[in-house]
């Protein structure tokens, strides 16, 4: 098993910035992939950015050159560093861990509000 526990929520203008954690315990030696994504109202949940065990990363087209994932593996915990932020970022989002052959869990999510 594994629990996930986000913070970071915020309303923050146009052009600023936040950062999103996820800090994960539980059974962390199965982690295979650790990801965020979000979903605006009226739109499908989406992958905003990923990193796997072997720290490679993929981000959304939409997101590249403003926000970064990265792991602090010491204290369990992935952020996503927000930066240049957009209204069209506007979304929850969510933390989801997927491990090796204990299936895929996820955050309860955070509200992130980009006003223009």
């Amino acid at each position: 098993q594994v629990q996930l526990v986000e913070s970071g929520r915020g309303l923050v203008q146009a052009g600023g910035s936040l950062r999103l954690s996820c800090a994960v315990s539980g059974s962390t030696f199965s982690i295979k992939t650790v990801g965020w994504y979000r979903q605006a109202p009226g739109k499908q949940r989406e992958l905003v950015a990923a990193v796997t065990v072997g720290d490679m990363t993929n981000y959304a087209d939409s997101v590249k050159g403003r926000f970064t994932i990265s792991r602090d593996n010491g204290k369990n915990t992935v952020y996503l560093q927000m930066n240049s932020l957009k209204p069209e970022d506007t979304a929850v989002y969510q933390c989801n861990v997927r491990t090796y052959g204990l299936g895929s869990y996820w955050g309860q999510g955070t509200q992130v509000t980009v006003s223009s």
